[in-house]
């Protein structure tokens, strides 16, 4: 990787280790830094269409969401949030965050299936992967699925709303 390892050591009082590896800098994270912070309640009169089929992580995002004036409609599996948006009226969600690994139908195969609707809104409304997962395969994977975005759990709330206003104010 290009980097060193040295050390220093003395009987009796300890080891000193010291790890040099260069990395190159996210831009994409310095431009989030730059814009001006959102306001918690910038979400406010939303409404998501939440998929997680873990409970307490529901809850969690649930509660998050709930406290930045989100109305929540949640879903278990990806089928099922693919019938909740088959069945909702165009323009009831105002975005999609899909937990990706789920059983019954996953995040990648309900995203294909909702992009692939035919209603005016299938195509555009934003999806926005969530998922432990954070590595570039999983971003690319979740891009080709037809997700906007990509945000790794624990979810944070100040890049999740940027990235919600950004996708809803550019769509």
């Amino acid at each position: 990787m290009g980097g060193n390892i040295t050390f220093e050591s003395e009987s009796g009082v300890g080891t000193t280790f010291v790890i040099t590896i260069s990395f190159k800098i996210n831009s994409e994270i310095e431009q989030c830094e730059e814009t001006q912070e959102l306001s918690l309640h910038a979400l406010d009169g939303f409404n998501i269409l939440l998929v997680e089929d873990n409970e307490m992580n529901m809850e969690i995002a649930e509660f998050s969401l709930q406290n930045a004036g989100v109305k929540i409609t949640k879903a278990w599996n990806g089928q099922e949030a693919v019938e909740i948006f088959q069945a909702s009226s165009i323009g009831d969600f105002d975005v999609i965050l899909m937990d990706v690994m789920m059983p019954v139908m996953d995040g990648y195969e309900a995203a294909k299936t909702i992009r692939a609707l035919s209603r005016e809104d299938a195509k555009t409304i934003p999806i926005i992967a969530m998922t432990a997962n954070a590595f570039s395969e999983d971003k690319i994977k979740a891009e080709e699925a037809g997700m906007n975005e990509h945000i790794a759990k624990p979810i944070n709330m100040k890049l999740l709303i940027r990235i919600v206003s950004k996708l809803v104010n550019h769509t």
